[in-house]
């Protein structure tokens, strides 16, 4: 009989129950399985079965995100399931999984209506490794150095790496070195190390193959070389020292020790000082200083105003009792003088007052040895004639510079100081050293390179008794006016003696004078800086390092730099030391450091070449010789100084040679001298003179000197500045009668004479002018041609022209015969009217071509006045003219201009001056076909 289906009441009460899990499982799966395995197993009970339906469990529900995993029921009527991953699983990726897990019955009926789900379980499943990576190096290659016959515990260390994410597979288990029979060995920790003492000279460098293996014995993807050198038995000392450093002038400071190291052979150090020593006796006065003469030097120091002589200045017309001394040939590039026993110069008189200011300053630079008994006498001022008698003098005696300062006549002849003595090893030892003596009477100081000495014996005696005797100032010897010659005479070098009366040098301006243009500079890194002591001699040749960390030591040394800051430095070689002591435990010199020497080589600057060019050939009328502003000598002057480079070319690929080419470019430096003298006769004080306003010198602070022979310019001051002040040069002459020319030069230098310009010559023609309306004698022979309106101008110079105020006593005769001559001159100039009508248009034509060679004068009211006495010659020269034309108070003047041709010029310039001057006298030269009649 068939069985009744239940009915929709029956059916609402037969699932009664949820279904119910384990709170928490736990699950293992395998990277390459999909399966996981549960504890405890996966199953599902349900109260309300055997009942179907109700009783039975259609599904499970994993609740989380983005989980890998699913869960499938396999048996609904048990209830039993399985987890299974969705897909491949990553150990290294994640090796843990958690989520929650419901399961839920089938309902009521076969539509799933009124299902029930049991409460959340949650489920951990760990990820389990396989062995699917290789060990991997982390270096690409190893490399030590190791010293010979040295047994070492680990020379270095290899390591590698698994990227397998569970402890066994991931870990290195061991090493093992694939080279065969090799002296090494390695241990499961990758610390390689030598099974012998090896050998230098054996082998140099080992190649090794490492292998590493996991703790899976899965080996390495790839074996890794090892390489091991061999160094010689450890010896001390400084490593990637260059023995030669070159210096270009003008590039800064340079890096003397840039990769330098310090090996001390891992010896347990305590302490480390190096000193490092830059000699620069050999160059110029002990090194590289500006070689501007003393006088400059002691201004731009700050030194105190007026009352600076210098004694051994740079010979030049102004200064030339140093002219026959005996000089270093520039060798040291600065202003040295000789002196071997035999030479000794007499100051002029008037240079130095007779009795010094008190106080007073004596400097020298002085190089002196070995010593000797007689005395040998560096400054000496002494009677002139009839007795021997010295007012005041430094000397050397023994090796002790001694200065003798008698006190002339007073009230009381009481004994006072006289004479002071220094004990000094300076002044034998044959090398440069700076001197300066205090005087501040009784008190007198020294200092010798900046540093100052007290006299180990001072001396008294009486002063000198009255007298009319003239003294006598004399370098390097003094003379005996009783006797009439130079007695104990100066065996040595000199250079920039002065004397600077009425106010003592203070230190800073020693100091100064004495301080080099190079040495030693470090800047120290701010890492090291407190660990490491440095310290500076006074000029900074020398400078002492001290710490007690070797890497922080080496930094400093890599930052020791020479510097020079001239602007033209000294070429040569500059030896370099460096002596280095290293301490251990107990102060001990454990290790010892030889010495490491080299040398700077400091290489030739490129030479500025000083150049003077503007007008070197112009007119002016005679009264403007004889204003009170006299003629301006070079209004358009200028100063260039240029250097000529030799720099690569860029040349096309194919071609291999480097081409160089040369370009000049414009520098500014500064000038120290500039000299303007009278070439020919020297100037005639009674009327003529150079001029120049000493305000203008004054406030640029620069010096003039004047005799017949020029004037010198000096001070340390800009080529502008020295350019502002030339042009404000006027040349005055107050009898310009007999004269028709006068020639200059004009020479600027830099640093002492170190460099020289070119000779710049001018030459200034005088045009004599006469008003015809004003003296009756030449209105008689005014031709009646020429229009009174219009003047011509010549260049007259070479030709003694009759002085106009002359007229009125010629005797009668003498005026006949004026009258004839003037009348041939007519003659001859009615000639030349005709040719100049005939060549008007050619020469027209080449008026322009002539602007740039015009002599600069103004001649618009000039009358021509010849000597009749004078041979006439008509200048056949190629000249040209510029007319200019003005309308000025509704007159027309002419403005005639003469200039010289461009080959008169260069005919002229290869003669010599005497010849030219020959030659204006013999010849009129003008151009007159730009007149109008």
């Amino acid at each position: 009989m068939a069985q009744l289906a239940p009915s929709k009441q029956e059916l609402q009460l037969l699932n009664k129950h949820k279904p119910w899990i384990e709170t928490t499982y736990h699950g293992i799966v395998t990277e390459n399985d999909d399966k996981v395995l549960l504890d405890p197993p996966l199953i599902a009970l349900d109260k309300d079965a055997p009942l179907r339906y109700a009783g039975e469990i259609c599904g499970f529900r994993i609740h989380g995100q983005n989980v890998p995993f699913e869960a499938v029921v396999l048996d609904k009527s048990t209830g039993e399931g399985v987890i299974r991953a969705k897909g491949p699983l990553d150990c290294e990726l994640q090796k843990e999984h958690t989520f929650t897990l419901q399961a839920y019955d089938c309902g009521e009926g076969p539509d799933g209506a009124n299902m029930k789900k049991s409460h959340k379980a949650t489920v951990h499943i760990q990820v389990n490794d396989i062995n699917e990576y290789a060990p991997v190096f982390k270096e690409k290659s190893y490399k030590a150095t190791v010293m010979e016959g040295k047994q070492y515990d680990s020379i270095l260390r290899v390591e590698a790496v698994d990227a397998d994410c569970s402890f066994q597979f991931s870990q290195i288990c061991s090493y093992d070195i694939v080279t065969p029979e090799v002296p090494f060995t390695v241990d499961k920790d990758g610390y390689i190390k030598n099974t012998e003492k090896l050998n230098y000279g054996k082998e140099r460098m080992y190649k090794l193959t490492v292998t590493a293996y996991d703790c899976g014995k899965n080996r390495a993807s790839e074996d890794v070389l090892v390489k091991i050198n061999v160094k010689p038995t450890c010896k001390p000392g400084w490593t990637g020292f260059n023995k030669r450093i070159e210096y270009e002038p003008g590039t800064g400071s340079l890096p003397l020790f840039p990769s330098v190291h310090l090996e001390t052979c891992d010896e347990p150090i305590t302490s480390i000082q190096a000193n490092i020593e830059l000699e620069t006796n050999h160059i110029g006065k002990g090194c590289d200083r500006d070689t501007y003469s003393e006088k400059a030097l002691h201004k731009l120091c700050g030194a105190s105003g007026g009352g600076t002589v210098e004694l051994l200045p740079a010979p030049s017309s102004a200064t030339n009792w140093t002219v026959g001394l005996p000089t270093d040939n520039g060798h040291d590039s600065d202003q040295v003088f000789e002196f071997n026993g035999t030479q000794a110069v007499k100051v002029p008189e008037g240079v130095v007052s007779t009795s010094l200011k008190e106080p007073f300053t004596v400097s020298v630079w002085m190089r002196h040895g070995p010593g000797a008994h007689d005395k040998e006498t560096v400054l000496c001022n002494s009677d002139k004639t009839g007795m021997n008698r010295h007012h005041y003098s430094l000397y050397v005696h023994n090796c002790r510079l001694i200065l003798l300062l008698r006190q002339e006549p007073t009230e009381t002849e009481n004994y006072k100081p006289a004479e002071f003595h220094w004990k000094l090893d300076q002044v034998c030892d044959k090398e440069w050293h700076h001197y300066v003596v205090n005087v501040e009477f009784p008190s007198v100081s020294l200092f010798v390179d900046g540093a100052s000495f007290e006299p180990f014996l001072v001396t008294e005696d009486y002063p000198l008794r009255p007298s009319k005797i003239d003294s006598q100032l004399t370098i390097g010897a003094c003379w005996q006016g009783g006797s009439g010659h130079m007695a104990q005479f100066f065996r040595g070098n000199l250079a920039g003696l002065m004397i600077h009366s009425g106010k003592m040098e203070n230190k800073k301006v020693i100091d100064c004078l004495y301080t080099c243009k190079e040495g030693l500079d470090v800047q120290l890194p701010e890492e090291v800086a407190t660990s490491i002591k440095v310290e500076f001699n006074p000029n900074q040749s020398s400078l002492s390092v001290e710490g007690d960390d070797i890497d922080a030591f080496d930094k400093v040394m890599q930052h020791i730099s020479y510097l020079n800051s001239r602007q033209f430095p000294t070429p040569g070689i500059r030896h370099l030391r460096v002596s280095t002591t290293v301490k251990c435990f107990k102060e001990e010199a454990c290790v010892t450091v030889p010495d490491a020497e080299g040398y700077v080589m400091v290489l030739q600057p490129e030479e500025p070449k000083i150049s003077l060019s503007g007008i070197d050939h112009f007119a002016r009328g005679a009264a403007e010789f004889e204003s009170p502003e006299g003629v301006t000598l070079f209004p358009e002057l200028r100063i260039v100084s240029t250097i000529t480079r030799e720099v690569e070319a860029e040349v096309e690929a194919e071609v291999e040679a480097e081409a160089e080419t040369v370009v000049s470019e414009e520098i500014m430096h500064n000038l120290d001298t500039c000299e303007v003298s009278a070439l020919g006769d020297e100037l005639d004080g009674e009327h003529e003179s150079l001029e120049l306003d000493p305000a203008q010198l004054t406030q640029r602070s620069l010096e003039m000197t004047s005799s017949t022979l020029g004037l010198v310019i000096t001070g340390v001051s800009t080529m502008a500045q020295y350019e502002t002040v030339l042009h404000l040069i006027r040349y005055k002459n107050w009898h310009t009668e007999a004269l028709f020319d006068r020639k200059f030069k004009l020479v600027c230098s830099e640093l002492n004479g170190r460099y020289i310009s070119n000779d710049f010559k001018v030459e200034v023609n005088v045009i004599h002018t006469v008003n015809p309306m004003e003296h009756a004698n030449d209105a008689m022979v005014q031709p009646n041609f020429i229009n009174p309106v219009h003047h011509a101008s010549v260049d007259l110079s070479g030709h003694n022209l009759v002085n106009p105020h002359q007229a009125s006593v010629v005797p009668s005769a003498a005026t006949v015969v004026i009258v004839v001559c003037v009348s041939f001159l007519v003659f001859m100039i009615v000639l030349g009217v005709f040719r100049v009508r005939a060549t008007h248009q050619g020469v027209a034509r080449d008026q322009e071509a002539g602007k740039e060679n015009e002599m600069d004068w103004d001649d618009s009211a000039l009358t021509i006045t010849v000597n009749p006495m004078e041979d006439q010659h008509s200048s056949e020269d190629d000249e040209e003219e510029e007319e200019e034309e003005e309308s000025e108070d509704g007159e027309e003047e002419d403005d005639i201009t003469s200039a010289e041709s461009e080959s008169s010029e260069e005919e002229e310039g290869a003669e010599e001056e005497g010849q030219q001057g020959a030659s204006r006298q013999q010849q009129l030269e003008w151009d007159d076909s730009t007149l109008t009649y």
